[in-house]
């Protein structure tokens, strides 16, 4: 796989190039992992629902074909959008979905940090109240609030065209995570969402973007 370091690109330059990369490979174009942070930005997915954001402001809101509902992206999170051929790579979507996961909690393991699935709830997340407690979750979720005493600090988000992926993940780094406050993140009203710094991990996104990309490229390769 190759990895292409991009930097701060807009993330609608970044939507196209994946599209325009997308449309064009062959059976025999290696896959690629783009990195890079964008300016601010709301995306919407697919079934992505204008109630979902309360107040963009100053912030553009950009329609996708990704799955999922609305996120932000800013300055201080990694984005991750690996273009995999799924049929060479020998497996399927749900497969992939989890591998992307399964590259952020070990991404997150490096730093000491704990991260869990919640089911029916794509993404990675955190305990607020100790977010280095290596004890799983357990139990069913709480009745009408299945985020309770966690934070997302990571979402993600995939498109499938001729066996092939595009989209992504993000990864909170050290961000300003105001305009989480202005949507309904992914869709769930309420979701407090968090990045390595805020819970007490100092690194750069240049160091969380070469330890994701250490982890998901052994996952994603056939």
């Amino acid at each position: 796989m190759l990895v292409k370091r991009l930097g701060r690109v807009a993330y609608s330059e970044a939507y196209q190039a994946m599209q325009d990369f997308t449309a064009q490979r062959s059976l025999e174009t290696p896959d690629e992992l783009w990195l890079c942070e964008h300016p601010p930005v709301f995306t919407q997915g697919l079934a992505g629902l204008a109630v979902h954001v309360h107040h963009a402001g100053d912030i553009p809101v950009i329609a996708t074909n990704r799955g999922g509902q609305v996120t932000y992206h800013g300055p201080g999170q990694v984005m991750a959008y690996p273009m995999v051929n799924l049929q060479r790579a020998g497996y399927f979507v749900k497969e992939h979905v989890y591998r992307l996961e399964e590259a952020v909690i070990r991404t997150l393991a490096h730093f000491g940090v704990t991260g869990h699935r919640v089911a029916n709830a794509p993404g990675i997340y955190v305990r607020l109240a100790d977010p280095f407690a290596h004890n799983a979750l357990t139990g069913p979720a709480t009745p009408g609030d299945p985020f309770k005493g966690l934070g997302k600090i990571s979402a993600l988000g995939i498109k499938v065209s001729r066996h092939c992926t595009y989209h992504g993940l993000a990864l909170n780094v050290k961000m300003d995570l105001e305009p989480f406050q202005r949507i309904n993140p992914c869709g769930y009203a309420g979701l407090q969402t968090v990045d390595l710094f805020t819970i007490g991990v100092n690194t750069t996104w240049e160091e969380a973007a070469e330890v994701l990309a250490s982890k998901l490229t052994p996952l994603l390769s056939p």
